[in-house]
């Protein structure tokens, strides 16, 4: 009896060891019935395309992208979601017979964390986010679609936070929300949310704005997890916020790129707590 082909689907990045996609995925193929195999692949720095385009031929179905891939992955599908190009930045790609297909879950993931996993409403608030790279380009169009009452892009090099709000004003508008790019240091005081999408943590750099931008309260999402979180998350809880790591809104966005390739949307509560209690193990371990 021959053993069945499984459909081939893979995170891409750099680095990649670390990622919890593999069993996220295998998570949602279990519970849905679904004959698939996904795995890890290390791209090097200056070969991502190359590792794309070999996955694919080798039977690849679709991928998820993860740092520091996103803005080439968008620029090598000739076809993509209106989110995508508004972000100019893929998380998500299908090998679909007439071409490929690119897509950006990060913001649906984050958003559908916040409100409904924390709890948290986005409208009518105000919201610091750090960093203007590709996680920031993923999310900040669904944030805006949230309609908070102002938005602020904070970012070492203030020109590439100014030219990401600059593609978002449009949208900004259209949802009654202010959005406004600055430094790291300026940013202003006392938001109600704020996020880390700079690579501060995933780099152990040391936070980098500074503490007034909290109040007593503020929910503080690192867009990180496990340990790369913990500096960031372990300043918010010491000034009295309320922090929360990115392992949320990664099963979130999972299930949105799932979905997309295999037409069937798979639940997350239970794949979410799986892995908070595995992360709860491994850092319970000497």
């Amino acid at each position: 009896m021959s053993t069945p082909v499984l459909d081939r689907y893979a995170v891409l990045g750099n680095p990649v060891a670390h990622s919890r996609s593999p069993a996220i995925h295998a998570a949602f193929a279990a519970a849905a019935g679904q004959a698939m195999h996904y795995e890890r692949v290390l791209a090097p720095r200056d070969g991502f395309e190359a590792t794309l385009r070999a996955f694919a031929a080798d039977g690849g179905r679709g991928c998820n992208v993860t740092v520091p891939f996103k803005f080439e992955a968008f620029q090598l599908c000739p076809r993509h979601t209106d989110r995508a190009a508004l972000a100019q930045a893929a998380n998500v790609v299908r090998f679909d017979a007439d071409g490929w297909w690119a897509d950006n879950t990060d913001g649906v993931g984050l958003i559908t964390d916040i409100e409904h996993n924390a709890g948290q409403p986005i409208a009518g608030q105000r919201v610091l986010l750090i960093g203007a790279g590709g996680a920031s380009a993923g999310v900040l169009g669904p944030l805006l679609q949230a309609r908070p009452a102002e938005v602020v892009v904070a970012n070492r090099t203030v020109e590439r936070a100014q030219s990401l709000c600059d593609r978002h004003q449009a949208l900004a508008g259209a949802q009654s929300a202010e959005l406004r790019a600055t430094g790291l240091t300026d940013a202003g005081s006392r938001f109600d949310i704020v996020l880390n999408a700079s690579a501060s943590s995933l780099a152990g750099d040391v936070v980098p704005v500074p503490d007034s931008v909290l109040r007593e309260g503020s929910l503080v999402v690192d867009l990180m997890y496990g340990p790369a979180a913990a500096g960031f998350l372990r300043w918010a809880e010491a000034h009295g916020a309320r922090p929360r790591d990115g392992l949320g809104m990664l099963v979130e966005q999972a299930a949105e790129a799932f979905a997309l390739w295999r037409g069937v949307r798979p639940a997350t509560a239970s794949v979410l707590t799986m892995l908070r209690e595995q992360l709860a193990c491994e850092a319970a371990q000497p």
